[in-house]
């Protein structure tokens, strides 16, 4: 019985080694000689502080500030551990809506943003990813639609001309990765952060 026991534990402690040790190790050691930004979780540092990641959205709400798209997210209720209740942008809790397309929820929710969202920006039309929650709910990008939809409630706020806001999105528009996959998106952490820079004269 040994005999036919040793190969097999044999086996299992050198694949343990391999896999469980030696792979992740290795990956580890070049992701952070390639890429240590990405590796680290891309954290964004201002004046030493870390103010957030380039990978997870966070919750924007004053109208100061460019907002990012819905978040489905939630958290276990203080008050009551067997519900939940909304937390936009909780890495903790990475998930989408379970609200299907008839779901009268979900529909109230998105007419009424909708609406708000079209007296907000004097339009007509609002893109889908003002509306609309991503799949983790923490999508840290909004479409350049979406962010130049948001340029005449910051200016009214913040008592800028709108051409400067605009200025601002189009140089923080990043294109299609590989020129073909996805579609032009704006960060809106790195926009923010460029907003809080940008001189108000």
């Amino acid at each position: 019985m040994i005999d036919h026991l040793r190969p097999a534990l044999v086996l299992l402690g050198s694949l343990t080694l391999l896999t469980g040790v030696a792979y992740p190790l290795a990956i580890t050691g070049v992701a952070q000689v390639l890429l240590p930004g990405a590796a680290n979780g891309s954290l964004v540092e201002v004046d030493g502080k870390v103010v957030g990641s380039r990978l997870i959205g966070q919750s924007f709400t004053d109208a100061k500030w460019f907002h990012g798209r819905p978040s489905a997210t939630s958290a276990a209720d203080p008050n009551d551990a067997t519900k939940t209740v909304d937390a936009p942008y909780n890495a903790a809790n990475s998930s989408g809506s379970n609200l299907g397309p008839l779901s009268a929820k979900l529909i109230d929710r998105v007419k009424a943003d909708t609406e708000a969202l079209k007296v907000e920006g004097g339009v007509a039309t609002v893109p889908a990813d003002a509306v609309t929650t991503s799949a983790s709910g923490l999508d840290p990008h909004v479409s350049p639609a979406f962010a130049r939809l948001q340029v005449k409630r910051i200016a009214e706020a913040r008592h800028l001309a709108p051409d400067r806001l605009e200025s601002l999105i189009a140089a923080h528009v990043a294109g299609r990765d590989l020129g073909f996959l996805g579609e032009p998106r704006v960060n809106v952490l790195d926009l923010n952060l460029a907003l809080a820079r940008l001189d108000p004269s």
